[in-house]
């Protein structure tokens, strides 16, 4: 088949959720069918401005055809204009301008897909929110398949996303938790629809070089498979004896590269407010103050200021391998954000046996505790210190919920299943035309 993704960032250095699962997806499909992805020349979503070169890339196997935006968002503008809308009564129209504010706002984009989409067998949008899905979806809609990623937020309950969320012909879902949150906000459903997930790929593992021991019976069982994503490099061949025994433990490379000594609370992604990172700060510092010795270290794309603390370390944007090592060497994974349609963090951490820490506010990041078996919720500050101190002075307790979140990624996150869903779907929606 030939295939269309249609995503307003694309490439291997946009951070995002729906950015980074649509990524995916189009590079596992790519081997066995043509694909195409058209997205804007946008590589941050605050502004929109175009940064990537107009024209045809390939990445990863896949060909990237990219479209200049009209326009760069204000976002002063835009967030009066959002509160405006969101509490007082308005028009199509008004809706109409709210999405050309948010943006991105690229006309070529859309009028390209006009003229070429018959070229294509399936036109497949990723996420409901944005001008390239809204406009693009009334091109070919028999043809459409939208991945939502839909969550419980302001935006939703425009009247615009009515149509967004009928006319495709069919519906993926990440999690339960989103179907049923999509079942109840738009009864006007195409009759298609599954819960695709997103493949996960699980590290090979391996045990770690441990001290020797003083003798045979003293010697420490071989590491489980949930210690290999950290596995020391070549560079990092330094002999054993050499060694404290904190250079010997989980993640040790990003814990040697970073200065992390004692135990590790991870974050990732974008360090935003957004994304709750400004109350996950607030509340860490209250577990330090009631006596917590962890250090938080946070990797990805800073777009807020940091307090100048001891306990907090930026590791920066990480490639693959190093963010493999960094979900590795945490003690505990963090995921604070209240709007979540799926969470890769929270299922890369689960994968390499870490347990998370997840904002209750975010009907996803609980349905991965709690099905999981593999992490707490809180739902305030006080259970945010409580639920930390249990999972950082519990070893046991850590090594039990890690085993629980390798399981649950392996049973329900592996990519053989999903691309799966996806050949199906893609199937029926050909034959129905």
């Amino acid at each position: 088949m030939k295939l269309a993704f249609i995503i307003q960032r694309y490439g291997t250095e946009v951070l995002g959720g729906s950015e980074q699962l649509c990524r995916l997806v189009a590079e596992r499909l790519a081997p066995h069918h043509d694909v195409d992805v058209f997205t804007t020349c946008a590589r941050d979503y605050v502004t929109w401005k175009n940064e990537y070169p107009e024209g045809s890339d390939r990445i990863r196997g896949v060909t990237v055809r990219r479209f200049a935006n009209a326009r760069t968002r204000d976002l002063e503008t835009f967030n009066r204009h959002s509160e405006w809308i969101y509490r007082n009564p308005h028009s199509r129209a008004d809706e109409m301008e709210w999405l050309k504010q948010q943006g991105p706002w690229c006309p070529p984009l859309i009028e390209h897909l006009r003229r070429h989409h018959q070229q294509y067998d399936v036109l497949i949008f990723f996420t409901y929110l944005y001008a390239p899905t809204v406009l693009g979806l009334e091109i070919a809609p028999a043809r459409s398949v939208l991945v939502s990623t839909a969550h419980d937020e302001p935006a939703i309950r425009l009247d615009l996303f009515k149509d967004v969320f009928s006319r495709p012909a069919a519906l993926c879902y990440l999690t339960e938790s989103e179907r049923q949150f999509v079942t109840r906000q738009f009864p006007d459903r195409p009759l298609l629809e599954d819960i695709t997930g997103v493949g996960i790929d699980i590290p090979q593992h391996q045990p770690y070089p441990r001290m020797p021991a003083q003798a045979d019976d003293e010697a420490e069982p071989a590491a489980d498979d949930s210690e290999a994503a950290a596995a020391p490099t070549s560079e990092d061949e330094t002999p054993a004896r050499e060694l404290g025994s904190h250079l010997l433990a989980r993640g040790a490379v990003f814990r040697r590269r970073h200065r992390l000594y004692g135990p590790v609370v991870l974050y990732g992604g974008r360090i935003d407010p957004g994304k709750g990172c400004e109350e996950l700060i607030e509340y860490f510092g209250s577990y330090v103050k009631e006596g917590g010795e962890a250090t938080l270290a946070l990797m990805g794309v800073k777009l807020m200021l940091l307090p100048e603390e001891p306990f907090i370390r930026f590791a920066g944007l990480l490639s693959d391998s190093e963010r493999l090592q960094a979900l590795a060497a945490a003690d505990v994974v963090v995921c604070p954000s209240p709007y979540e349609s799926l969470s890769l963090l929270a299922l890369e951490a689960l994968s390499v046996g870490t347990p998370i820490l997840v904002n209750a506010q975010s009907a996803v990041l609980v349905e991965h505790a709690v099905r999981s078996n593999g992490g707490l919720y809180y739902a305030d500050r006080d259970e945010f210190v409580e639920g930390l101190k249990l999972l950082v002075g519990d070893a046991r307790l850590r090594a039990a919920l890690g085993r629980n979140g390798r399981d649950y990624v392996r049973r329900h996150y592996r990519w053989e299943v999903v691309v799966a869903k996806y050949e199906r779907i893609f199937a029926k929606v050909r034959s129905a035309r």
